[in-house]
């Protein structure tokens, strides 16, 4: 009987009880061992720890853990579905953790959506762990409650629907420009969706150097005049109105980030030529690759594994954060998610239509990202690695 990948997933963690478990470092099968790892041993690190904190990052597994932080309201495709059914895609983000980057994840969902709550929750239990990755959390709440984390703890905090997005659509967008010739400070760039994505997206493309921006939401355009417009959609809203046809006429690149269908292929004629499609909604796109190069345009990414150019957070956030713990970096600043960025797209050295981004298996991608990080902690000396 066929069965598709949604009941595979299904089936597989009945079988399991979920993909992650904790393991062991040491054998624990003698007087000894439990000695040493375990009462009386057990006592010397602690007193070591309270004499110095750092040294948690040496003695402990806070040098390399992360808790991935949900509330359930804004997650994938699926929306608003609450803690306890987004715990499959924490656990999920868990794995890619591990598998890519090495770095031990944890899932924690909270039974809150209150945005003073989640803070106080997540800065209560960050003593235990070395960087914090918010997941699936609303527009606006989400930005708010990354500000004030970030403001408050001494570990890196990283929101992977903004930052992760970001990252992986401006490595994309780099190798896209290659392709067709065109210039980051001269290219149209239209998004379709203005919530956490969309934004964080676009401040990240405006601080590497593009200066023609134009956001269209559920309402149309993102016009200033709107009277409701929050302070994030207020940063790039357009003296027009429109609707999203208006915005494509003459656009050099579509990002979408929105929800199936909303592109057309006639929109995409209208376009500047050798246009630039990045249609990312999941799990259908704005418009699916073979119309979109059938109305010409030059490249086309997509947000899915069984389609060229799968724009994909994992190509990021493994390797980002493996070189934030490694680094003992404290605060994420958007020069070191460039230069991230940016290293992640030089691993395709001839980037071609239908390949400008690596592909999410490829071992080369955690390790290129984590170097990057690294290299631009040392050299801004952002990194404490050292512990006295």
């Amino acid at each position: 009987m066929f069965m598709n990948f949604g009941e595979k997933s299904v089936a597989v963690r009945e079988k399991s009880g979920g993909q992650i478990f904790t393991g062991l470092k040491s054998k624990l099968d003698s007087r000894e061992d439990l000695s040493i790892f375990y009462t009386p041993g057990i006592a010397e690190p602690c007193r070591k720890i309270a004499k110095n904190p750092n040294l948690s990052r040496k003695l402990t597994l806070k040098k390399n853990s992360v808790a991935v932080v949900s509330d359930g309201s804004a997650v994938l495709g699926l929306g608003d579905i609450g803690a306890e059914a987004s715990l499959p895609v924490m656990e999920g983000k868990a794995m890619l953790f591990r598998r890519f980057g090495g770095v031990d994840a944890y899932p924690i969902v909270l039974g809150t959506r209150d945005a003073d709550e989640i803070v106080e929750t997540v800065a209560r239990i960050a003593p235990g762990f070395g960087g914090i990755n918010l997941e699936d959390i609303s527009a606006p709440k989400c930005f708010e409650i990354e500000r004030r984390l970030t403001e408050i703890l001494d570990i890196p905090v990283f929101h992977d629907d903004q930052h992760g997005t970001a990252m992986v659509v401006l490595a994309a967008l780099k190798n896209a420009l290659r392709v067709v010739g065109k210039n980051r400070e001269t290219v149209r760039v239209v998004f379709s969706g203005a919530g956490a994505a969309g934004v964080a997206v676009a401040r990240l493309l405006r601080e590497w150097g593009v200066r023609d921006i134009e956001m269209v939401d559920s309402r149309g355009i993102v016009a200033c005049a709107r009277g409701d417009l929050t302070g994030e959609k207020r940063e790039f809203c357009s003296r027009r109105a429109g609707e999203l046809a208006e915005a494509l006429a003459g656009a050099d690149v579509f990002i979408g980030v929105s929800r199936a269908g909303v592109v057309s292929p006639e929109m995409v004629r209208s376009m500047n030529r050798d246009a630039i499609v990045f249609a990312m909604a999941n799990p259908e796109p704005e418009i699916l690759p073979d119309l979109a190069r059938a109305a010409g345009a030059a490249v086309v990414a997509t947000g899915r594994s069984d389609f060229p150019n799968q724009i994909n957070n994992v190509l990021i956030f493994p390797g980002f954060f493996r070189g934030l713990l490694d680094a003992g970096v404290s605060k994420i600043t958007i020069p070191m998610k460039i230069t991230a960025a940016e290293a992640l797209a030089d691993l395709v050295e001839e980037p071609t239509a239908g390949e400008i981004l690596p592909f999410a298996l490829d071992e080369r991608v955690a390790e290129a990202v984590s170097f990057s990080v690294k290299k631009f902690a040392f050299a801004k000396k952002t990194t404490r690695i050292s512990v006295d």
